[in-house]
């Protein structure tokens, strides 16, 4: 049975959401992002080069490293971090119009990043409306083995970038209790239903 924001949700909500690689985080959000109305996924600045088709707003805003740098020194972000020799962070702004207009918005980050956004939230008033719309969920897999099997049968990666999925994984596992929520997606149904109740509760 579908979830479906608008009938469940008092007010709009900040979703913070992590896992390792594999763990299944993009299927959830997308299920979610497709039976939700009032969901949509934030849009993160870039400093890389568009490609193809991307358009301005669509799959990023695309800035100049001198235009990201300023919004840095200016603390327009709620995180941002480098990877690959390109700049990516998620603007304040976009957070602050989605709650304004009621509606819920998923933040798709690491753990890096999270505990980014945790450090900027926790030192804002308490009334703030990022701060009280704030809710942050780690996706996680039964075990390491069960992990590993999942990366192989999707046959995307070599067996050295398997490797380093894994340890990599680890890492970020270990600090799954940083989080409020934790679902562990045995499987995928299951899971879908504890993340719907989770963000069902915590917009009463």
């Amino acid at each position: 049975m579908g979830f479906v924001f608008k009938m469940n949700f008092n007010k709009p909500l900040l979703i913070v959401v992590s896992a390792p690689s594999g763990a299944g985080k993009s299927t959830l959000c997308n299920k979610l992002l497709a039976e939700s109305e009032r969901l949509v996924y934030s849009i993160s600045c870039t400093t890389r080069k568009p490609r193809g088709q991307e358009q301005d707003g669509v799959a990023y805003h695309f800035l100049t490293e001198e235009e990201f740098v300023a919004r840095i020194e200016n603390g327009d972000f709620l995180e941002n971090a480098i990877v690959h020799g390109n700049r990516y962070g998620t603007l304040r702004s976009t957070v602050e119009q989605a709650l304004k207009q009621g509606k819920s918005i998923i933040m798709d980050i690491d753990v890096a990043g999270a505990a980014q956004v945790r450090d900027i939230i926790n030192a804002l008033p308490e009334d703030n409306l990022i701060r009280d719309s704030f809710i942050d969920i780690f996706i996680t897999v039964p075990s390491i083995e069960e992990l590993e099997a999942r990366l192989n049968k999707r046959g995307e990666d070599a067996p050295d970038v398997i490797q380093k999925r894994l340890n990599n994984a680890k890492g970020e596992i270990a600090r799954a209790n940083e989080y409020q929520h934790i679902v562990v997606n045995d499987e995928l149904e299951r899971a879908y239903s504890e993340l719907c109740k989770i963000l069902e509760e915590a917009s009463k």
